[in-house]
């Protein structure tokens, strides 16, 4: 199942180039606190919401305002260097390192961005700080579907909720990743979810990115350095992920510039693909 956020916050269900609103089955669900109400509930309300999808009136997806699949999540946590490839282009660069060592990701530990820096892929991202560097990264982001703590790899996988593709455009400069990360406007996920059933494992999937036709990344997760389940294993290890929660996989090598005016393509296998403008903010 393919679920988007559309419109004045409306949940709809993806069909090919259709929509249809299930927005009624949100309808009673409590406030959200740590956890996203929506999809803690999901499991249960999946058949509510696949009867709702087959008597909808279908919308055409091209007339919609596709936002993030997920509206307020408790925290973002981010992968800082999970492909091998991204790790060599970094050290190698001063324009990305900035004097900073950069460790693998099993000795850097993973970064939280700011829930307030999310938007959708019909909103653009609004770039500040233009004397510096601002670069894309696409990445395979986890929405995390049940409360997870100090969880095996092994039993990783199935707190999940679904997969999206991410995008976390950083600010390149010598601060804490956090900071220069968490700029409004500068996590970027969509167009849609794909629940966890439909997309399968995640262990062997292509990933792309261009800008305005010019390819920039090209990889595959099963380069990752730390597997998608290894990384929610992990994640879990210090925090305690709730359902909402989302995890940014990681960046391959390939990160470039954008500036206003640009378009950046992202496409994942399996999910999709999106194109998101970049604007002086």
């Amino acid at each position: 199942m393919r679920l988007c956020r559309f419109d004045d916050n409306r949940l709809g269900v993806v069909d090919e180039d259709k929509v249809m609103d299930v927005t009624e089955v949100l309808h009673g669900l409590p406030p959200p606190g740590l956890a996203d109400p929506f999809f803690a509930a999901l499991g249960t309300l999946r058949p509510r919401i696949e009867a709702l999808a087959r008597d909808a009136a279908p919308l055409p997806l091209s007339a919609v305002r596709l936002g993030s699949p997920v509206l307020r999540p408790g925290k973002i946590v981010a992968a800082p260097v999970n492909y091998l490839a991204h790790l060599e282009e970094a050290t190698r660069s001063a324009e990305i390192h900035h004097g900073v060592l950069i460790n693998e990701i099993r000795r850097a530990g993973v970064f939280l961005k700011a829930p307030s820096s999310l938007i959708g892929p019909c909103d653009a991202v609004r770039q500040r700080f233009l004397d510096r560097r601002t670069d894309h990264e696409v990445e395979l982001a986890v929405v995390i579907g049940r409360t997870a703590r100090s969880l095996s790899p092994g039993e990783a996988l199935s707190h999940v909720a679904g997969y999206c593709i991410g995008l976390d455009i950083t600010l390149r400069g010598p601060e804490e990743r956090s900071f220069r990360k968490s700029i409004d406007t500068y996590t970027v996920l969509g167009p849609w979810l794909v629940t966890a059933d439909e997309f399968g494992a995640p262990t062997d999937v292509g990933l792309k990115l261009d800008v305005g036709g010019e390819p920039r990344q090209s990889a595959n997760t099963r380069d990752l350095i730390l597997s998608v389940a290894d990384l929610i294993a992990f994640a879990s290890s210090f925090y305690t992920l709730h359902p909402g929660d989302v995890i940014l996989t990681g960046t391959p090598e390939g990160v470039g510039p954008i500036r206003p005016g640009d378009v950046m393509n992202a496409s994942i296998e399996r999910i999709g693909a999106m194109s998101v403008r970049v604007e002086a903010a």
